[in-house]
């Protein structure tokens, strides 16, 4: 039976700490491949910036070229409403039954599963996997869903971060792979920068 990890999240843009995140998790899970959902309607937060859709889409698309291991699905963006975790994981076992799911998120995300739509039911069809941040501790969501650590090198980059820096007309090479950061200074996202 193949692991599959979904890596979910609003990658608004992907950088380089979603990939080591990703290829982290690959490598300690011994997963055979990580499925990157960008969401369209997150329940939890608002997207910022003026990256449309197609845009995160593309961006996630380059940041992975390459990487036989890594893949793109777009399914939430093919579903009306809120992009709720249980029904991205039931369509795709619905796709493939011959998986088993785990769930990659940071480590600031697992004190909420508590709160997360039909979380029961989501538990009895795949494993959680919480990224460490040093502003997360552990607490006891992590025991009480039987959460997988991943631990990653200390890189403190957030998409936030990236939107704020070229908002201010900063530069954010090495922050991001090169193929997204062309993209987004063709298409005028989330402000200009130099790339030199």
């Amino acid at each position: 039976m193949r692991k599959t990890g979904i890596f979910g999240g609003s990658f608004n843009p992907p950088h380089t700490g979603h990939l080591i995140i990703a290829q982290e998790a690959l490598h300690q899970l011994k997963l055979d491949r990580v499925v990157w959902v960008p969401a369209k309607k997150p329940p939890h937060k608002k997207l910022a910036g003026n990256a449309t859709d197609q845009d995160r889409a593309e961006m996630v698309r380059l940041a992975i070229e390459g990487n036989r291991q890594f893949g793109l699905s777009l399914i939430e963006f093919d579903r009306e409403g809120p992009s709720y975790t249980i029904d991205t994981v039931k369509q795709l076992l619905a796709e493939d039954q011959n998986q088993e799911i785990t769930f990659i998120m940071g480590g600031d995300m697992v004190s909420s599963l508590s709160t997360w739509k039909k979380i029961e039911e989501l538990r009895e069809i795949a494993a959680f996997a919480g990224v460490r941040r040093k502003d997360s501790p552990i607490n006891q969501a992590w025991q009480d869903f039987g959460v997988k650590m991943i631990d990653v090198p200390l890189l403190e980059i957030s998409s936030t971060f990236i939107r704020n820096r070229r908002k201010d007309g900063g530069n954010v090479r090495y922050y991001i792979p090169p193929a997204v950061l062309h993209f987004m200074e063709e298409k005028g996202l989330y402000g200009q920068n130099s790339s030199t």
